[in-house]
């Protein structure tokens, strides 16, 4: 590399400006909207059987590849998400076990 070498490069003028670089200042929401309460019950199990049906998509994938309807990376996308949400389930079921075990701990 040649020494004192500068690229002139206008960055300001390659930049794609998005919706979200205005001049305005930023404003808060009025309202907020109030999750739909629920028991823990009911919400885990919904959070399980969205797990099931996230494994079972990379074997509809695959199947899907071998007879030429999907491609390769599709495949590798969905196995990569399922094994992070089984990541994300097992360290969840670990934090719930920990937290019963404190509680259970608990002397009234």
């Amino acid at each position: 590399m040649t020494e004192g070498f500068t690229p002139k490069i206008n960055l300001n003028d390659r930049m794609e400006h998005t919706k979200l670089s205005t001049s305005l200042p930023p404003t808060r929401l009025k309202g907020v909207e109030q999750p739909e309460t629920t028991d823990f019950k009911s919400v885990f199990s919904g959070l399980v059987e969205n797990l099931n049906k996230d494994l079972n998509a990379p074997d509809e994938l695959t199947k899907d590849a071998m007879v030429g309807k999907a491609d390769i990376h599709d495949v590798m996308a969905a196995i990569s998400k399922s094994e992070i949400q089984v990541n994300i389930a097992t360290t969840a079921v670990g934090k719930v076990i920990q937290t019963y075990e404190k509680i259970m701990q608990i002397t009234i």
